[in-house]
């Protein structure tokens, strides 16, 4: 019997990040406050089943990232993380 793991990856949550931060943000890495695994934001895990979408750490499943859509407003948490670091395009 095969049991889900009831996240999916990183990846799921491209969009909203991306509405967000106006970049594709999977290739976003940052380091967890946890454990201190460096990782890209697409090896997360991704909860998206709730009020909002929560990014957990591969390694130790503490939360990395929550943000929250309301009528008026974006919540977002990001305490989970030491750093986030976007690569910049060449130019």
């Amino acid at each position: 019997m095969t049991t889900e793991p009831g996240f999916l990856d990183g990846n799921a949550a491209a969009g909203d990040l991306e509405s967000l931060f106006g970049a594709d943000m999977t290739m976003a890495s940052g380091r967890c406050q946890g454990c201190g695994l460096r990782m890209r934001l697409a090896e997360a895990h991704a909860y998206l089943g709730g009020p909002g979408t929560v990014l957990r750490c591969p390694g130790c499943e503490d939360v990395l990232l929550r943000m929250v859509r309301s009528p008026g407003d974006l919540w977002l948490d990001a305490s989970g993380l030491d750093y986030l670091r976007l690569p910049v395009a060449a130019g």
